[in-house]
């Protein structure tokens, strides 16, 4: 079989790597394999689309692909430029290099009449040609600025898209900044903007968002000791929840109810205000999002450490108001991150113009920021659009060119149901995550139903054991493909049969416990950790010897760090007293279902035969 790959992004690479791998590890013929990179070098987004200080909001404990770990004194969030070298030292480790044709943009796809496609791309202008069985778009190619209209935007002195914005003096000397987006990147810019010799940033956004810290909070009482300097840092928010009840063991009834996700309502607002005194988000006191939002709709703004001590200098109250505050304040210690005097970014409501002397007018949000900044005349000489990209795929023929053609046809968001050679890989947006290892997860669950289809276990892969991964959006929504991430992957790690079984990790636990003498270490890994890649590789299909001596060291590590109360404590111990008996009365009572069913179905035939008995 031939495949050709879009795109030498993180999801292409791995994309590559476990074709390349199909003949070892599912016992298929070789594969040949082609990946088709438009840029000179790997990396994708991390390598053109990156600025001066960038670095990954997600940990690299989970982002790291599953059998190729970062060093353990690397920091947890590794910086954009580190993560390239990352995914170089992938393709020498796995020897991707000679199956990668650089500078080469793919021009066209076209399905052949004989079946297969046919894909035409430029090599220094001449046009060529490659017949193939299967195509994994890895990348839109044309992955377009999106930069929506606003009246009067050629009165600004200087226009850029994030993606033209590179470093601090781009903003220039005593320049005022506005920027619009809410997002990780617009929070980003923020920071380098205000950190930079401006006079004046604004941050502009439509409908509230929220601030997420990079680590789990961490209040202290205040009858505890203060931090040790020398303390490790708390573990990374994206691997400070349990999977045992929360995605692994949890009855689909269960896990198709909002009663999961209503705990998590509670349990981010329970912990924002304790930790901070607010529910909008971390030290977020203005710019929240509408009464009434739920985790199951928000993508959590892990850059938002960073820009909350300047967004929040003008709305944090000196003083805790009401008695709850007041007695929050006298328990709980929470440091705050001091920044320097006149440092400070503003929060306004989206544009609605600029008028003809280069002023903004703002949109009345009915906020408490549109009533400060209604009157202020804000003049900007450096507007920064942060408002992502437009995705297309240029390449295909007509309608199949626009991402929205496929809305509800792709299998597990992966392939057509139509037409499983073609798979899009790494297209989906966790609110709490990262997508290389989602897009792992992705091509493990796609090569196997190209190439060995019989042994995908939830085989036929039905619609209905989807809608508990998705976020819910808004009909006109720009992002109409999030997930969340501890489900999707658990659900993507039950299609290909590599979810273990509590007896296959207790098994597993007691084979490495006779090497190290830690049996419990594997178990409380896989019950207490997040879902790592690679607690999907101790079985099933893309087995790897490797993965257990992970689980037991890095992972086990990761899981420990938590801290005891904030931690282990409301993260794993009390949702799994909620839902672990929950999920077991449901499954007792399904059980007894389904057997009524059948003794009710039994008794009605021996019913039906008595009559046609009598009658004759």
């Amino acid at each position: 079989m031939r495949v050709a790959i879009i795109g030498a992004g993180p999801s292409g690479l791995v994309t590559l790597k476990y074709l390349l791998a199909a003949e070892r590890s599912l016992g298929t013929e070789p594969v040949e394999v082609r990946l088709f990179e438009s840029e000179s070098g790997v990396g994708g987004t991390f390598l053109v689309r990156t600025y001066e200080e960038a670095e990954l909001v997600s940990s690299r404990q989970l982002t790291c692909f599953s059998d190729f770990r970062c060093d353990d004194d690397e920091p947890d969030f590794i910086s954009a430029n580190r993560y390239v070298e990352y995914l170089k030292g992938y393709c020498t480790r796995f020897n991707l290099w000679p199956h990668i044709i650089f500078s080469s943009p793919v021009k066209s796809v076209v399905n052949r009449k004989e079946g297969g496609h046919t894909v035409t791309y430029l090599i220094k202008g001449d046009e060529h040609a490659w017949e193939c069985d299967a195509v994994a778009v890895c990348s839109g190619l044309h992955v377009e600025p999106s930069i929506p209209q606003i009246e009067g935007i050629e009165r600004v002195p200087t226009v850029l898209h994030s993606s033209q914005l590179k470093r601090r003096d781009q903003f220039g000397i005593g320049k005022n900044v506005l920027i619009l987006g809410s997002g990780e990147t617009a929070a980003d810019i923020s920071v380098l903007a205000v950190t930079s010799t401006t006079q004046r940033v604004v941050l502009c956004h439509r409908d509230g968002f929220h601030l997420a810290p990079k680590r789990n909070p961490r209040p202290r009482f205040t009858f505890e000791r203060r931090a040790n300097p020398n303390d490790r840092p708390q573990v990374p928010i994206d691997v400070s929840r349990a999977s045992l009840f929360d995605t692994a063991y949890v009855h689909p009834w269960l896990r198709n109810s909002s009663v999961l996700w209503t705990y998590y309502d509670y349990y981010v607002r329970w912990i924002l205000w304790t930790s901070w005194g607010t529910i909008h988000g971390t030290n977020q006191w203005i710019g929240g999002k509408p009464k009434g939002w739920t985790t199951a709709e928000i993508f959590f703004n892990k850059s938002g450490y960073k820009l909350s001590p300047y967004l929040d200098a003008a709305w944090r109250p000196r003083k805790p108001k009401g008695v709850l505050l007041r007695i929050r304040s006298w328990i709980i210690r929470t440091a705050r991150v001091e920044v320097g005097e006149g440092q400070r970014v503003d929060l306004a409501p989206w544009p609605e113009c600029i008028d003809e002397n280069g002023i903004v007018k703002f949109k009345n949000n009915g906020r408490p920021e549109y009533a400060r900044m209604k009157d202020e005349t804000i003049k900007p000489d450096v507007v920064v659009f942060c408002t992502g990209y437009t995705h297309e795929f240029p390449f295909f023929e007509g309608c199949k060119s626009d991402p929205r053609y496929y809305d509800g046809r792709l299998v597990r968001d992966i392939w057509p149901r139509e037409d499983p050679s073609i798979g899009f890989i790494g297209f989906v947006r966790p609110n709490l995550g990262a997508i290389p290892p989602l897009s792992e997860s992705q091509v493990q669950l796609w090569v196997l139903n190209l190439l060995a289809p019989q042994r995908v276990v939830n085989a036929p892969l039905l619609p209905q054991d989807e809608p508990h991964y998705r976020l819910i959006h808004k009909k006109n929504a720009r992002i109409r493909y999030g997930v969340d991430h501890e489900s999707y992957a658990y659900q993507l790690a039950l299609d290909i049969g590599a979810a273990p079984s509590f007896s296959d990790v207790l098994q597993l636990g007691f084979s490495e416990g006779n090497n190290n003498g830690c049996w419990w270490k594997l178990p409380l890994t896989w019950a207490l950790g997040a879902n790592f890649n690679t607690k999907f590789r101790l079985l099933g299909p893309w087995k790897w010897d490797g993965a257990s001596e992970v689980m037991i060291t890095e992972l086990w590590d990761t899981v420990t760090r938590r801290e005891m109360f904030f931690g282990h404590f409301t993260v794993s111990i009390v949702p799994i007293l909620i839902f672990g008996p929950i999920s077991l009365f449901v499954f007792i009572y399904a059980y007894l279902h389904s057997i009524l069913r059948e003794v009710t179905g039994v008794l009605r035939k021996l019913r039906t035969g008595y009559s046609v008995h009598d009658g004759k």
